[in-house]
């Protein structure tokens, strides 16, 4: 059975950073490609971070560029977010999956997805 758990999540102060972690569980970390979305209540799931399983491919669409990054630690078959310079517009509920597609943005290529972690920035 596969499992994807997030951690890391909490309430925090414009400005600041978090890390979040994703463990997995019940599937060949290395093959798939780690992604990490989130959804804010009352809007789409959004695309923040995708590394692909040799970390030679990562993307990040504008909203994250320079502030988060995303990372793995195949040994231990788990991902990571790095958020810097946390913004309100960042509180969301943070998700991590995984896909064997290596450049995967969308949510319905991802094959299996983590029960989420609420992050809570205030101004």
């Amino acid at each position: 059975q596969v499992q994807l758990v997030e951690s890391g999540g909490g309430l925090v102060q414009a400005g600041d950073s978090l890390r979040l972690s994703c463990a997995a569980s019940g599937l060949p970390f290395r093959s798939y490609t780690m992604g990490w979305f989130r959804q804010a209540p009352g809007k789409e799931r959004e695309f923040v971070a995708a590394i692909s399983w040799s970390r030679d491919y990562t993307y990040y669409p504008d909203s994250a560029k320079g502030r988060f990054t995303g990372s793995r630690d195949n040994a231990k078959n788990a991902a990571y977010l790095q958020m810097n310079s946390l913004k309100p517009d960042d509180t969301a509920v943070y998700y991590c999956a995984a896909t064997q597609q290596v450049a995967a943005q969308l949510p319905s290529w991802y094959l299996y997805w983590g029960q989420g972690t609420q992050v809570t920035v205030s101004s």
